[in-house]
């Protein structure tokens, strides 16, 4: 995996319910910005994130089964990362279903190989 010109710009979003972190993140979307959304748990049929605009602009989708990301889900989600970082995006959004363990995921993600490929911003909460 080679390391992009500029780490993307990764942020958490931890809420309520998968609904509430979708709409969190579908009002921080820039259209047209290459943006990558990995979307921990199952779709409630109402997701904000289908069909985002009417343009053809659409941000990568990759759901994952819930499961906490740094315990039971960290083989998955190093997995999707690294098949995503492989073209990275620019920005790029991390929905988790249960946040109590959002410090040891923040953590993992600072640790190589991710430290040189991602840059983490403010959590968003929904």
């Amino acid at each position: 995996m080679t390391a992009p010109a500029l780490p993307t710009l990764t942020t958490l979003v931890t809420g309520p319910t998968a609904g509430a972190r979708e709409r969190a993140i579908a009002a921080a979307l820039r259209p047209g910005e290459d943006t990558a959304i990995i979307l921990e748990g199952l779709a409630d049929g109402t997701s904000p994130l289908a069909g985002f605009d009417g343009s053809g602009w659409q941000p990568a989708l990759h759901r994952i089964a819930p499961g906490c990301l740094c315990c039971a889900g960290n083989l998955v989600l190093r997995v999707t990362l690294n098949r995503l970082l492989r073209r990275p995006p620019a920005r790029l959004f991390i929905s988790l279903a249960d946040a109590t363990h959002v410090g040891q995921l923040r953590i993992f993600l600072s640790a190589p190989p991710y430290d040189s490929l991602l840059s983490l911003c403010s959590d968003l909460a929904a």
